[in-house]
C-alpha cells in the first residue's frame, strides 16, 4: 500500500495492530542525574525499575500524564551490549516501544512488507517482543510489544525507591521488580 493511498485515520501496514506508543527509552552511563531530572525535577512517577541480569541493565521507568513514559537504560557492566552501544552512540536516545495485539504476526507484517525485523521472542507468557532494526525504522530501534500485564500502574516492590533501584537492590523478574535475596528486605 503506497503512503498516497493510506487513509488519514491511521489504519497502517499492521492493520491497526499498533495499540498505543507505550515509551521512549534513553540510554546513559548513570542513572543518578537522569533519574533527578526525569523525578525529582520534571515530576515523573516511578512506576518500574531494577536490575535485568540476563541483559546486563539496570532500568527505571517513569511515567508522565497522561499517560506516557520514558525509561531509562544503564549499563550493569562492560560486557552488556548497553556498554557497546554507549561506547558508540554515546548517551540519548535508544529506541521506541509500542504495543500490538500479536508481535508474530507484526513480525510477518513487517518483513512481509520489506522491513526488517530481529530478536522476536514470544511465548513467555509475560513480554513478547520484536524489534524493527534500525536500517529498516530510518535511523531508530522500534520495539513492537505485548503483554498481558498492566504497564500504566506502579508495580515496584512494597517500600521500595528509586534509591533502592540505584543501589541494585531490585531486580526484574519475570517482567516485574522485586527485592533481591540478601537486599535486606
Amino acid at each position: 500500500m503506497s503512503v498516497e493511498s493510506q487513509p488519514t485515520a491511521g489504519t497502517g501496514l499492521l492493520g491497526g495492530l499498533v495499540e498505543r506508543l507505550d515509551h521512549v527509552a534513553v540510554a546513559v552511563h548513570d542513572l543518578a542525574a537522569p533519574c533527578t531530572l526525569f523525578l525529582d525535577v520534571l515530576g515523573g512517577v516511578l512506576i518500574a525499575g531494577g536490575d535485568d541480569e540476563e541483559l546486563g541493565i539496570r532500568t527505571v521507568q517513569v511515567r508522565f500524564p497522561p499517560g506516557s513514559k520514558v525509561e531509562l537504560l544503564q549499563p550493569l557492566d562492560e560486557n552488556s551490549y548497553l556498554s557497546a552501544y554507549l561506547a558508540k552512540h554515546g548517551p540519548g536516545f535508544h529506541h521506541l516501544t509500542c504495543f500490538v495485539a500479536d508481535v508474530e504476526d507484526a513480525a510477518r507484517t513487517l518483513e512481509d512488507a520489506g522491513f526488517h525485523t530481529v530478536d522476536t521472542r514470544s511465548g513467555t507468557n509475560f513480554w513478547d517482543e520484536t524489534y524493527i532494526r534500525p536500517s529498516s525504522g530510518f535511523g531508530t530501534l522500534i520495539q513492537l510489544a505485548s503483554s498481558p500485564l498492566s504497564w500504566s500502574e506502579p508495580c515496584m516492590p512494597e517500600g521500595a525507591t528509586v534509591a533502592d533501584v540505584l543501589a541494585g537492590r531490585i531486580a526484574w523478574n519475570q517482567a516485574r521488580p522485586q527485592w533481591k535475596e540478601g537486599s535486606g528486605w
